[in-house]
Protein backbone atom coordinates (compact mmCIF):
# COMPACT_ATOMS: atom_id res chain seq x y z
CA UNK A 1 0.00 0.00 0.00
CA UNK A 2 1.30 3.42 -1.05
CA UNK A 3 1.23 6.29 0.70
CA UNK A 4 1.34 10.18 -0.26
CA UNK A 5 3.20 13.52 0.60
CA UNK A 6 3.67 16.38 -0.09
CA UNK A 7 6.65 17.23 -2.00
CA UNK A 8 7.86 20.17 -4.44
CA UNK A 9 7.77 18.64 -8.00
CA UNK A 10 9.28 19.59 -11.08
CA UNK A 11 9.34 18.83 -14.94
CA UNK A 12 12.28 19.99 -17.38
CA UNK A 13 11.72 19.52 -21.23
CA UNK A 14 14.52 19.89 -23.28
CA UNK A 15 15.32 19.22 -27.43
CA UNK A 16 17.54 16.11 -25.82
CA UNK A 17 19.30 14.38 -23.11
CA UNK A 18 22.31 12.63 -24.88
CA UNK A 19 25.48 13.89 -23.62
CA UNK A 20 26.98 11.83 -20.65
CA UNK A 21 29.32 14.87 -18.90
CA UNK A 22 26.26 17.44 -18.46
CA UNK A 23 24.19 14.42 -17.44
CA UNK A 24 27.00 13.79 -14.51
CA UNK A 25 26.76 17.91 -13.99
CA UNK A 26 22.88 17.10 -13.52
CA UNK A 27 23.87 14.15 -10.84
CA UNK A 28 26.61 16.18 -8.82
CA UNK A 29 23.65 19.62 -8.88
CA UNK A 30 21.09 16.73 -7.30
CA UNK A 31 23.94 15.48 -4.93
CA UNK A 32 25.00 18.72 -3.79
CA UNK A 33 21.53 20.41 -3.30
CA UNK A 34 20.13 17.26 -1.67
CA UNK A 35 17.49 16.20 -4.30
CA UNK A 36 16.32 12.48 -2.87
CA UNK A 37 15.06 11.57 -6.24
CA UNK A 38 15.54 12.28 -10.16
CA UNK A 39 14.44 10.63 -13.31
CA UNK A 40 15.57 11.64 -16.36
CA UNK A 41 14.63 10.48 -20.06
CA UNK A 42 18.02 9.94 -21.62
CA UNK A 43 18.62 9.47 -25.48
CA UNK A 44 16.89 11.61 -27.57
CA UNK A 45 14.12 14.06 -28.27
CA UNK A 46 12.43 14.99 -26.02
CA UNK A 47 14.66 15.15 -22.71
CA UNK A 48 12.62 14.86 -20.01
CA UNK A 49 13.44 15.56 -16.03
CA UNK A 50 11.58 15.25 -13.17
CA UNK A 51 12.73 15.79 -9.57
CA UNK A 52 11.14 15.81 -6.32
CA UNK A 53 12.27 17.05 -3.00
CA UNK A 54 10.68 18.46 0.60
CA UNK A 55 12.83 21.32 0.36
CA UNK A 56 11.54 24.20 -2.36
CA UNK A 57 14.72 26.05 -2.42
CA UNK A 58 16.96 23.06 -2.98
CA UNK A 59 14.90 21.94 -5.91
CA UNK A 60 14.49 25.48 -7.49
CA UNK A 61 18.50 26.03 -7.18
CA UNK A 62 18.74 21.94 -8.89
CA UNK A 63 16.62 23.78 -11.84
CA UNK A 64 18.98 26.32 -11.70
CA UNK A 65 21.86 24.74 -12.15
CA UNK A 66 20.29 22.45 -14.99
CA UNK A 67 19.45 25.48 -16.50
CA UNK A 68 22.44 27.05 -16.84
CA UNK A 69 23.80 23.92 -18.42
CA UNK A 70 22.10 25.57 -21.12
CA UNK A 71 20.85 22.60 -22.66
CA UNK A 72 18.76 22.55 -26.38
CA UNK A 73 15.13 24.85 -26.09
CA UNK A 74 15.24 24.06 -21.97
CA UNK A 75 11.62 24.78 -20.16
CA UNK A 76 10.83 24.53 -17.31
CA UNK A 77 7.18 23.40 -18.25
CA UNK A 78 6.56 22.89 -14.19
CA UNK A 79 8.30 25.16 -12.13
CA UNK A 80 8.82 23.26 -8.13
CA UNK A 81 5.44 23.35 -6.37
CA UNK A 82 4.04 21.63 -3.99
CA UNK A 83 1.84 18.27 -5.13
CA UNK A 84 0.42 15.31 -3.31
CA UNK A 85 2.93 12.06 -4.21
CA UNK A 86 2.87 8.34 -3.96
CA UNK A 87 5.49 7.06 -1.96
CA UNK A 88 6.45 3.80 -0.24
CA UNK A 89 4.50 1.51 -2.48
CA UNK A 90 5.43 -2.44 -2.05
CA UNK A 91 4.07 -3.24 -5.54
CA UNK A 92 6.11 -0.05 -7.62
CA UNK A 93 8.34 -0.56 -9.96
CA UNK A 94 9.21 3.33 -9.73
CA UNK A 95 13.02 3.51 -9.55
CA UNK A 96 14.56 3.50 -6.11
CA UNK A 97 17.72 4.51 -6.69
CA UNK A 98 18.79 9.06 -5.97
CA UNK A 99 19.08 9.62 -10.25
CA UNK A 100 17.47 7.47 -12.68
CA UNK A 101 17.33 7.21 -15.95
CA UNK A 102 14.75 5.75 -18.79
CA UNK A 103 14.90 5.64 -22.55
CA UNK A 104 11.90 5.67 -23.30
CA UNK A 105 9.00 8.59 -22.91
CA UNK A 106 6.08 5.98 -22.01
CA UNK A 107 8.11 4.48 -18.71
CA UNK A 108 8.93 7.74 -18.07
CA UNK A 109 4.98 8.36 -18.07
CA UNK A 110 4.50 4.91 -16.17
CA UNK A 111 6.50 6.43 -13.52
CA UNK A 112 5.00 9.23 -13.09
CA UNK A 113 1.45 7.38 -12.98
CA UNK A 114 2.64 5.66 -10.33
CA UNK A 115 3.62 8.44 -8.21
CA UNK A 116 0.09 9.83 -9.11
CA UNK A 117 1.47 12.46 -11.41
CA UNK A 118 0.16 11.18 -14.53
CA UNK A 119 -2.10 13.98 -15.41
CA UNK A 120 0.23 16.67 -14.22
CA UNK A 121 2.70 15.12 -16.36
CA UNK A 122 0.50 14.46 -19.38
CA UNK A 123 -0.87 18.44 -19.42
CA UNK A 124 3.35 19.45 -18.80
CA UNK A 125 4.18 17.27 -22.02
CA UNK A 126 1.53 18.77 -24.16
CA UNK A 127 1.30 22.10 -23.09
CA UNK A 128 2.13 25.07 -24.79
CA UNK A 129 4.68 25.90 -22.81
CA UNK A 130 6.61 22.66 -24.06
CA UNK A 131 6.46 24.72 -27.19
CA UNK A 132 5.76 21.31 -29.92
CA UNK A 133 2.44 21.26 -30.03
CA UNK A 134 1.63 25.02 -30.97
CA UNK A 135 -1.40 25.76 -33.62
CA UNK A 136 -0.82 28.06 -36.18
CA UNK A 137 -2.24 30.62 -33.94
Amino acid sequence: MSTTRTLFVSLIRTHHVTSRKKLQRVKKAAAHFDIPFVLVRYGGSPGLMYAESSEDSNLSSWVSAVKDLRYKDFQCVWKPEARQVNVGSETSTVPSGTFNETESVSSFGQVMDQKGLGEWFKIGLLSKRAGQFDEDG
